[in-house]
């Protein structure tokens, strides 16, 4: 969108439908996300932008911002605590997986039970709950994956639960053994 010059709320109403799924492409569901930008966009621009919505109180802008078509929870949290700097935590998927695995949750509580948990334990801090969750995200696409997590390197591994529910699987003789095939389908040592 950068190199379209597409950056702001006018420029994005400005462009075609076409030209703006085109850069979304890369994102799935792009036609489905391309009508709720535009949406969006529509209703920020209505509203004043962003100094208008500046003077906004935290929870009148956030019920605002979950009235707009296509914005849910996770989505407004994000805009109040990058865009708009307010001291609000935001939930997603990495968040929801950690708190999971260190048992800090048990089951599925809801993404507002969930976002207590972290507000009542932590500071109320606009800079702690950006780098925390900032930090969350990086520890679960580096270690705390949802597929083949890094267990054995991970910082948390004491406290993690998930670790000692599926320990690693004990090296069998195919694992260590010093054969490999040859494409024929003998083997040959090592």
């Amino acid at each position: 969108m950068k190199v379209k010059d597409c950056l702001n709320p006018g420029q994005i109403l400005c462009v075609s439908p076409d030209l703006l799924e085109e850069c979304l492409k890369s994102a799935g569901y792009f036609r489905l996300k391309a009508q709720r930008l535009r949406h969006f966009c529509r209703w920020y621009l209505a509203a004043g932008g962003f100094d208008a919505l500046q003077s906004w109180p935290t929870h009148a802008l956030r019920s605002t911002l979950l009235a707009v078509h296509g914005i849910g929870p996770e989505t407004a949290d994000d805009m109040l605590l990058y865009a708009f700097e307010r001291p609000v935590f935001v939930i997603d998927a990495y968040t929801r997986r950690l708190a999971q695995r260190l048992r800090w949750i048990i089951g599925n509580p809801s993404y507002d039970k969930l976002q207590q948990l972290f507000e009542h334990s932590l500071p109320n801090e606009v800079s702690l709950y950006n780098q925390y969750h900032a930090l969350i995200v990086i520890h679960a696409k580096t270690r705390c994956r949802k597929q083949k997590p890094k267990c054995e390197s991970c910082l948390l591994q004491s406290a993690c639960h998930y670790t000692r529910d599926h320990p690693p699987a004990d090296p069998s003789p195919l694992n260590t053994a010093s054969t490999c095939f040859t494409r024929r389908g003998g083997n040959r040592a090592v």
